[in-house]
């Protein structure tokens, strides 16, 4: 089941830094960078949970199920 993550589009969207994001999840500063620079990084359930915490959001609004009989892959950019 391909899922990516949107954590980039989530955090650009309200205007919040990955090092704000880091901060306000409370993960670590690799973390936070990996999912925020790539898409196909999925959190772990722990920090899944610690997101959604933070900022009072269910999983799907930053975990999105891909198709993978799509010819025009997300995951290649086009």
């Amino acid at each position: 089941m391909p899922v990516k993550n949107k954590i980039k589009l989530f955090l650009d969207s309200r205007g919040i830094t990955p090092y704000r994001f880091r901060k306000d999840v409370g993960i670590a500063q690799k973390t936070a960078y990996d999912l925020y620079n790539n898409p196909e990084q999925l959190p772990s359930s722990p920090v899944l949970s610690k997101i959604c915490d933070a900022y009072r959001i269910p999983p799907g609004q930053i975990l999105e199920w891909v198709d993978p009989l799509k010819t025009d892959s997300i995951f290649e950019g086009k």
